[in-house]
């Protein structure tokens, strides 16, 4: 009976041990802090607001350089590959047997040009001796027959005469405008003709056009805000390299008709390509941005989410509660995502540590994060 007695007491006091070892666990447990997260709020700044399509470089004039007379090519003066000017001479074909063919036309024509004036004053002499009943008509009829052939063989003779000289003129290829000549597919040297195929390929490189295809709907939103009282878009150039040229083009051309296979509409820029860096068929990114600053909300693009429904971000409350809320979104530019619906300035929104929360919990918004092994 004693040993029981003093076995109840110990056996008590056991379990209030025990007791008191699981209670710190519970409070601890209770008092953890909420999840830290980094936030930013939805702010309003000046952005420039830029779309980008690919587009591909396309020179504004191309020409191959072709012999139109038969001979011998006795000049090439230029350096392949060479900016040549204007009415530059660059090849020169044999220019002997076609001075000889001007020659002798021109002296056709002053011979027939004698023989012309010889039936005028017959016909004259003619018409007045009628005039007397001193010869017949008919004697009349035959001189103005004599001057008309006389006249016809003249004609003759200075078409032949101007066949001549064009084909004297065709032994000098000149070029047509300013541009960068191409290899040359003859030497000096060697026999050309209407049947030799080009002599050389001439690009006009400065300016130069860029060609962009457009999807109708992205046409249609940059007419509109063309026509806006603010709008004011320009195209600039960024190259492979990513290097962006900062004078902008100016846009000279837009299809009549949308491409039924692509569903795009072909617009055409023009650029100042002074230093060359542009050469047709060159693949570059155009970027078309307003002129004219404009004030948008704008939110870090890393605190954007997507699921099936769409985008969404996760806010913060005055009570530092998580909300979901589903955004529309504009253009991003630069890190930020332009908010066209959805937000209030001023709005809180998560940007890290969104993988360690929910909506509808509590967290301490602004501490650093210490990321997780």
């Amino acid at each position: 009976m004693f040993r029981r007695l003093i076995a109840l007491p110990m056996l008590l006091a056991a379990i209030a041990l025990t007791g008191c070892d699981e209670a710190p666990e519970d409070a601890g447990t209770a008092a953890a802090p909420p999840p830290a997260v980094g936030v930013a709020p939805a702010v309003r700044r000046d952005v420039t607001p830029t779309m980008e399509f690919v587009a591909r470089v396309e020179a504004i004039d191309t020409v191959d350089l072709e012999a139109r007379v038969t001979g011998f090519l006795m000049r090439r003066d230029f350096a392949e590959g060479a900016k040549v000017e204007a009415d530059q001479l660059l090849f020169e074909i044999e220019r002997e047997p076609y001075e000889i063919a001007v020659a002798a036309r021109t002296a056709d024509v002053e011979r027939m040009a004698a023989t012309l004036l010889n039936a005028e004053q017959q016909r004259q002499r003619m018409a007045e001796l009628v005039r007397r009943d001193a010869q017949p008509q008919a004697r009349l009829d035959e001189a103005v027959a004599a001057e008309d052939e006389a006249r016809a063989a003249r004609d003759a003779a200075e078409a032949a005469l101007r066949q001549a000289q064009l084909e004297l003129g065709y032994t000098q290829i000149r070029a047509p405008f300013a541009g960068q000549i191409g290899r040359a597919a003859y030497a000096r040297g060697a026999v050309v003709g209407p049947n030799s195929g080009p002599l050389a390929r001439l690009v006009q490189l400065d300016p130069i056009y860029v060609a962009i295809p457009v999807t109708d709907r992205a046409l249609i939103a940059v007419r509109r805000a063309q026509s806006a009282p603010e709008g004011n878009y320009q195209p600039f150039l960024r190259l492979a390299d990513g290097s962006v040229i900062e004078e902008p083009g100016e846009f000279a051309f837009y299809d009549p008709q949308v491409n039924p296979t692509t569903s795009t509409v072909t617009v055409r820029a023009t650029f100042a390509n002074g230093e060359g860096l542009l050469l047709p068929g060159q693949y570059v990114t155009v970027l078309v941005r307003s002129a004219e600053p404009a004030q948008e909300l704008v939110i870090p693009q890393v605190a954007v989410q997507q699921d099936q429904a769409g985008t969404f971000v996760l806010t913060v409350d005055a009570e530092n509660r998580v909300a979901e809320t589903r955004l529309s979104l504009g253009q991003r530019i630069e890190t930020d995502w332009i908010v066209l619906g959805g937000l209030e300035e001023g709005q809180t929104v998560i940007v890290e540590g969104l993988q360690k929360v929910r909506p509808g919990m509590v967290v301490q918004p602004g501490a650093a994060l210490v990321e997780e092994d």
